[in-house]
């Protein structure tokens, strides 16, 4: 079930809205968080029903671990550590299964020639992100920060149907202290409008513009042998937006569905496309995974080493961020992506270490931004050829056309190769293009991002107006209901 469905937003939501409310009012707490569960795992097996077992196997065994982690002054027949290590390794190998069992028999057949039979795994809806999660809740039990005995309040902390398919990933302390207390439990109505206004604005996000952007990133990326100059440019860009806008669109979407529960979910997505550094970028991007990725994979390399040296700590974030390229998706185009922020962020660390001047801050915008967008056609491409056709055409190997209206005065650039023509016809594009590269360039850059709006709410007519606009657009754009980008990882 997606959050841009009318099933989801007239019916799913609303229901277990008022059923989990209601519960409450008659003082049935435990009912309601049980149903909270209930519904969400109904939600999650909208997509499909035969990987229920599946994630409720994972939370029973990570529950039963963690409960044992969590236990003090108790004599064990292993090593509390022994047992972490046990928890960690299964919830891996469980992940490395489904999501990467075909690439490593790929490059094994290519590197020994051998013929193993592919398993052809479909992948379960959101096992990156509750296999993170639940690893993350292992380790915080080990090293006492989390106490949980209740097997229903775990089971909602994992299967909480706003964050479950997408994230953020959060932590145990962030969401079960918030169920737990008593002012949550009945209809907040400013939490409501906060949510309902978040909800629309990621909506409208998606709906109206990423999947927009979609349609020429597409034709850019896939329907297409070759892009001259400008098309290949235009795609990157497209996807870019796509990208960026598709996922704050769906973060939004998440805190405003669990603000109607009075759930405050962690800042997930911080306006990364105004970051002046790469190292700014990704304490921006996608937080909850660099959060956690700090937390549970650098932080113990860097422990791991006898003594630390500055070298040593570049090669833990190259390692990390080659981590999280990998995380992304089973293919080597992933690892590529990872790997060029990895020997990003090591030169901008080196940079700011040994160099140490600072640019000036439009200088510094460009080259995270640019970086980024050709970072991401790697992202993007399904195969290295694909990503060499649109980074080809950047260069202008494949031509550079501008529109007949410049013909005339451009005239003079026909003596160097350069053609005139109809504006990137490859890609379907028209003069409305520039109008939308233009545009979002100024929503992301001189706007306040969503969760800044959300910080200063105030409920009145401009608000509910630009609400209303948000959520009536969408809606109207309901023809083809698109997943979201992230539902793929």
């Amino acid at each position: 079930m997606l959050f841009n469905s009318y099933e989801f937003i007239f019916a799913f939501l609303p229901f277990t809205f008022f059923v989990y409310f209601y519960l409450n009012k008659k003082r049935l707490t435990e009912a309601a968080k049980g149903f909270v569960v209930a519904a969400s795992l109904f939600f999650y097996s909208w997509w499909n029903i035969v990987y229920l077992p599946l994630i409720l196997g994972s939370i029973l065994f990570n529950y039963i671990i963690g409960k044992s982690l969590s236990k003090k002054n108790e004599l064990h027949r292993v090593s509390k550590k022994s047992l972490l290590t046990v928890g960690i390794i299964a919830n891996v190998s469980l992940l490395g299964y489904y999501k990467y069992s075909d690439f490593f028999i790929s490059n094994i057949n290519r590197v020994a020639d051998s013929e193993i039979s592919l398993l052809h795994l479909t992948l379960p809806l959101a096992i990156s992100f509750f296999t993170f999660q639940q690893i993350a809740y292992l380790v915080d039990s080990y090293r006492g920060q989390c106490h949980e005995y209740d097997f229903i309040n775990y089971a909602a902390f994992v299967t909480f149907f706003p964050q479950l398919i997408a994230g953020p990933i959060v932590h145990h302390k962030e969401m079960m202290p918030q169920f737990a207390r008593s002012r949550n439990k009945v209809i907040n109505y400013e939490n409501i409008a906060k949510g309902l206004f978040i909800f629309s604005i990621g909506l409208f996000k998606k709906v109206i513009i990423a999947d927009t952007f979609a349609t020429w990133a597409t034709a850019g990326f896939d329907k297409v042998a070759s892009l001259n100059f400008f098309e290949a440019w235009a795609t990157s860009y497209f996807y870019t937006f796509q990208l960026y806008f598709d996922f704050s669109g769906y973060t939004d979407m998440a805190i405003g569905a669990a603000l109607l529960f009075n759930i405050k979910l962690p800042l997930n997505f911080n306006s990364p496309y105004k970051a002046t550094s790469l190292i700014d970028f990704w304490h921006r991007w996608h937080m909850t995974l660099t959060r956690f990725v700090n937390a549970y994979i650098f932080n113990p390399i860097v422990r791991s080493y006898k003594t630390y040296t500055y070298s040593k700590g570049m090669l833990a974030i190259f390692i990390s961020m080659v981590i999280i390229g990998f995380w992304h998706g089973a293919s080597w185009m992933f690892v590529f992506f990872g790997s060029l922020h990895g020997v990003g962020l090591v030169i901008n660390h080196i940079w700011k270490k040994l160099v140490k001047i600072q640019l000036p801050k439009l200088v510094g915008w460009f080259l995270t931004f640019n970086f980024f967008n050709i970072s991401v056609i790697f992202f993007r491409a399904k195969e290295w050829d694909d990503a060499m056709k649109v980074l080809g055409g950047m260069l202008g190997l494949h031509g550079i056309v501008f529109p007949y209206m410049l013909a005339s005065p451009l005239s003079f650039l026909s003596d160097y190769g350069v053609e005139f023509g109809n504006w990137v016809p490859s890609i379907n594009g028209n003069k409305w293009i520039l109008v939308w590269l233009a545009g979002c360039f100024i929503i992301i850059l001189a706007f306040k991002n969503s969760n800044e709006k959300l910080d200063t709410f105030v409920l009145n007519y401009k608000t509910a107006i630009f609400t209303g606009i948000c959520f009536i657009s969408s809606l109207l754009y309901f023809d083809t209901i698109s997943d979201f980008l992230y539902f793929n990882f």
